[in-house]
């Protein structure tokens, strides 16, 4: 070879370097997971006792005092357990402590401690709403971030707290954008995205102390007979991805909403209708998912806000919907194929602002059915909240 053609050649080469590092993270490819899981048919609720977000308790507690009339239901609210949201990568950095602090919990009070985080930071996230958009773009560079950045470093936390058991809710409104809303753009861009994302997290977050639920959203959305087929069928999907069905608990209903555990009016069902409340749902989802051969799964159903059902004026509205109540108290195995019932969406963070001159503002929060001067996403709507209080059915 002339000199001339080594110097071309190596240019070439040099040329060649030079994209791929303009080129920018790549994700990894999903590899099925086989490593220990959490034990099959075990509700990681039972015999346990349910975690306490302290920032959020140390939150409500200074309300208290800013509100003194409502002190009371402020300092019973502080006492009960409410999850921890993962809802930017920033926020991962406390994991550690809060698993450290439910460590030290458990060994003094002889009992064990189940913490439960959300997981929550897709890229594209919440893909037909703008309220609680996320931080990740819905390309490499934003899924690989979230498989490096956010994920493995949630994983690497878990797995540094054996002793703890671990809920983990994974990526509430994400799957159940992709059965009924792929004609907005912004969810047809991100379903791919979606399902590897959520795989990935199953594969790395599925550990012998960490009983995974992945979300089902509510009864008024996928519970309709045509969105339950497409979304088990999905479910499966994106399960056979991860690894298998075994890889999860099981599901979570009703996150961030509305619906009734139990409608007690006893209506009768329409044919060919979604079920008119969540334990309706529970037995329809169960059926369905046993037919996929999803089988022996748990559910654990969000009454953060549900004590009182059908206070909308369209099933459609969703932020900070006026006149909700705080619902049923947390607790394990309250119904069969239950896990529990949990505060998940944390009772008094807004839903989105309803200052339409924001970012990240949604029509939704200005809806008939919405509450007047709500917060960023996210945010303590302290009004609300104690709202949600006086409205508390069973009674606080």
């Amino acid at each position: 070879m002339k000199a001339d053609q080594r110097r071309l050649g190596w240019l070439v080469m040099g040329f060649g370097f030079a994209l791929a590092a303009c080129a920018g993270p790549k994700p990894s490819p999903v590899v099925p997971s086989t490593t220990p899981h959490a034990p099959d048919g075990v509700n990681p609720f039972e015999g346990a006792h349910l975690y306490g977000n302290p920032d959020y308790a140390k939150t409500v507690e200074g309300l208290a005092a800013t509100h003194p009339a409502d002190a009371a239901l402020l300092k019973k609210m502080a006492t009960l357990p409410t999850a921890i949201w993962l809802s930017w990568i920033a926020d991962t950095k406390d994991i550690g402590r809060y698993l450290d602090d439910a460590l030290a919990q458990q060994k003094a009070g002889g009992k064990p401690e189940v913490v439960t985080f959300v997981v929550y930071d897709l890229p594209n996230r919440d893909c037909n709403a703008a309220a609680s958009a996320g931080e990740l773009s819905a390309d490499d560079a934003g899924e690989a971030a979230y498989q490096h950045k956010y994920i493995d470093v949630i994983a690497a936390a878990f797995a540094a707290h054996p002793d703890v058991r671990i809920a983990a809710v994974l990526e509430p409104d994400s799957l159940a954008n992709l059965v009924t809303n792929l004609q907005n753009p912004k969810c047809e861009t991100a379903q791919g995205i979606y399902k590897r994302g959520i795989a990935y997290a199953i594969t790395k977050l599925s550990l012998p102390n960490v009983f995974l639920y992945l979300d089902a959203a509510h009864a008024g959305w996928l519970g309709w007979p045509k969105n339950l087929g497409r979304s088990v069928a999905m479910y499966k999907e994106v399960l056979t991805l991860a690894g298998g069905a075994d890889r999860i608990r099981g599901f979570a209903l009703n996150v961030s909403n509305y619906d009734p555990v139990k409608d007690t009016t006893n209506p009768k069902r329409q044919l060919e209708a979604a079920p008119d409340d969540e334990l309706g749902y529970v037995g329809d989802l169960s059926k369905a998912l046993d037919a996929a051969g999803i089988t022996g799964k748990g559910f654990v159903i969000d009454t953060g806000r549900d004590g009182k059902g059908y206070i909308r004026s369209s099933p459609a509205n969703w932020c900070n919907i006026k006149g909700a109540a705080l619902g049923e108290r947390p607790r394990a195995a309250p119904a069969p194929k239950v896990d529990a019932y949990l505060y998940i969406k944390v009772p008094g963070e807004s839903d989105g602002t309803a200052d339409a001159k924001a970012t990240r503002f949604d029509e939704n929060c200005v809806s008939e059915d919405a509450t007047p001067g709500a917060p960023e996403a996210g945010k303590m709507f302290d009004t609300y909240l104690i709202d949600l209080l006086k409205n508390a059915t069973p009674p606080l």
